[in-house]
């Protein structure tokens, strides 16, 4: 199947600040079969089924951003892999032409089952959110039990040939610091890209204090004295969000320091809610709803005129690590980690 968009006059998604926009997170459920705390509430109600965007909606919405300038896609949940054939979306995306780059973030409980078809419908990169390795501490921090099932699903990710698995983890103070060094340690043996997050505010019981942030160099200060030196490695795209290192062997840890070290002036991203509402920033506190123009006849002319409001929206900074933040009123798995 192929998606094309309307002979349209489009142009690059650039705000008024001079950032110009060329990837896109795409949530395409709320639903999770863990319930992490920092980013959902142990008891949650789910949106209706209805509400949430079909594959052929989504992709109607990307091969307009697309054409926009759109070029790197990841695929983010609530848990990804709990939608019906999400490789079928995959293949899907990658069919319109102008995507460069398809990821995907998962939690790995589903990862074994699905690892194949995911790489034969064109993925090209997969996260995988894992804060420790210790059974009774991954139990503690998911409220579920599946340490097991998340190896298991990153070592097939590996077999069926995905070369760039990374390993997300969530920084917080009180919580994680004992899980840091035995997942590093972890991480390097197996040759995985790990990435460090610092704890936002977006978790699911809205309990966030700024004194549980775990900051970025505090992880690494403690990794370079626990497991080996870390030298900076510097990068050529500025857009990407982490502060990149390597171990003396060339293994990379990166940390994404987004409330001690914001790093908005040079961020390239929208985001699309499973029901189809547009964010131009993890925080933002307001949306566009596509879904509207999307299931009511509207042409593609229309839907990029919304998405551009979107970005000609986008404010310089979110402000976490000042007094100007204001809390969002959804949490991450509502929003598309």
């Amino acid at each position: 199947m192929s998606f094309e968009v309307h002979n349209t006059n489009f142009t690059s998604l650039r705000d008024r600040f001079g950032r110009i926009h060329t990837s896109v997170r795409v949530s395409v459920t709320d639903r999770c079969n863990i319930r992490c705390f920092y980013c959902m509430p142990e008891k949650v109600q789910f949106m209706p089924r209805k509400e949430v965007l079909s594959y052929e909606e989504i992709v109607r919405v990307i091969s307009i951003l697309a054409r926009l300038g759109i070029n790197q896609v990841r695929i983010t949940g609530g848990e990804p892999l709990v939608r019906s054939n999400i490789w079928k979306l995959i293949q899907q995306i990658r069919s319109i032409g102008m995507i460069e780059d398809i990821g995907l973030t998962t939690n790995g409980l589903l990862l074994a089952n699905q690892a194949h078809q995911l790489k034969q419908a064109g993925l090209d990169r997969i996260n995988v959110s894992l804060d420790s390795v210790d059974p009774k501490s991954f139990q503690e921090i998911t409220r579920r039990d599946g340490l097991e099932k998340v190896l298991r699903g990153i070592e097939m990710a590996k077999r069926v040939g995905f070369d760039r698995i990374r390993i997300n983890a969530v920084s917080i103070k009180g919580r994680t610091e004992s899980e840091i060094v035995p997942l590093a340690i972890f991480c390097r043996k197996h040759r995985l890209e790990l990435r460090f997050i610092e704890f936002m505010p977006l978790d699911g019981d809205g309990n966030w204090l700024a004194d549980q942030v775990l900051s970025g160099k505090q992880v690494l200060d403690l990794i370079s004295q626990e497991v080996a030196p870390l030298t900076r490695v510097y990068r050529h795209d500025p857009s990407q969000p982490a502060t990149d290192y390597e171990y003396p062997g060339g293994e990379r840890v990166g940390f994404i320091n987004s409330v001690t070290e914001p790093f908005c002036e040079s961020c390239n991203r929208l985001r699309m809610t499973a029901e189809g509402r547009l964010r131009n920033c993890l925080f933002a506190n307001q949306e566009w709803d596509v879904r509207h123009l999307v299931r009511n006849g509207h042409d593609d002319a229309e839907i990029v005129d919304l998405i551009q409001a979107c970005v000609a929206a986008k404010k310089l900074g979110h402000g976490s690590n000042n007094g100007n933040f204001v809390r969002p009123e959804r949490a991450m798995y509502q929003i598309g980690g």
